[in-house]
């Protein structure tokens, strides 16, 4: 997901971002929270995954993904969250294209993320977006929180996202995506170790590497079956062999997911 980035969070835009992810890297050396685009994708469009969103800051430069499970309401990572408001996020539809001007441009008028997160390899890294404009895209269906069967290892997943491409590389101005497949608990507990809590995380990756989110992807959708399954979260670089992406566990969370759209 991004070197030692615990936190695949990836600022693209801003030199303060990069400061920021730097310091992250130092303090968490087991794992560190910052910006990772698909890494051995392909290029895609948000008009084959409309629910595909960009969150952006106030100017509209894209630092992490996020999933539309209802007209107004974004899935994303927590630690997409930290350090922002409602007035510095912007979320954009419709556009595939970083530097594009088409699609739809929402402020956010409430940031919800959940109460007990602390930090990526800790759980818990889930936050949901209400926005001021809804947005004219078809939503994502979300796992429920009894579909727990969807994460059996081998089963293909689907990433996408904006992230870089490598390992502190640049940043791709197309939405890219790729397939994964799902790993064992036991697998990614031999990988990460207690870093690794499987009530709240799994693991997609193979185990060759070669392919993953890396920095910018952080809160973009894990699809299996084409359903929201996971959100992007953290992992030991970027398609490291050995060291597959670790995605937010939805089933866990799906009836807060729930609870905040109906909000």
């Amino acid at each position: 997901m991004f070197g030692l980035n615990a936190a695949k969070k990836a600022a693209a835009v801003a030199a303060a971002t990069a400061a920021a992810a730097t310091t992250a890297l130092l303090a968490a050396p087991t794992a560190v929270a910052a910006p990772q685009p698909i890494v051995g994708g392909t290029t895609t469009t948000t008009s084959a995954y409309p629910f595909v969103m960009q969150i952006t800051d106030a100017s509209q430069n894209q630092f992490c993904g996020g999933t539309l499970v209802s007209p107004t309401k974004v899935v994303t990572a927590a630690h997409c969250m930290v350090g922002e408001t409602t007035s510095s996020v912007r979320v954009v539809g419709g556009r595939t294209y970083l530097n594009g001007t088409n699609g739809t441009v929402s402020r956010v008028s409430k940031i919800w993320t959940h109460p007990s997160y602390t930090d990526a390899t800790n759980g818990d890294d889930m936050a949901v977006l209400t926005l001021s404009t809804s947005m004219p895209y078809t939503p994502a269906t979300y796992v429920s929180s009894s579909q727990t069967s969807v994460y059996a290892a081998g089963t293909t997943a689907r990433i996408l996202g904006w992230g870089t491409t490598s390992a502190g590389g640049s940043s791709s101005n197309q939405l890219r995506t790729a397939t994964v497949p799902t790993v064992s608990d036991s697998s990614c507990a031999s990988s990460y170790g207690s870093d690794y809590v499987q009530s709240d995380m799994v693991c997609a990756g193979k185990t060759s590497g070669g392919v993953d989110t890396c920095q910018g992807d952080s809160g973009g959708p894990l699809l299996i079956g084409g359903v929201l399954a996971g959100i992007t979260s953290w992992g030991e670089g970027c398609a490291q062999a050995g060291y597959p992406g670790v995605y937010t566990r939805l089933t866990t969370f799906s009836n807060l997911v729930t609870t905040q759209v109906n909000s």
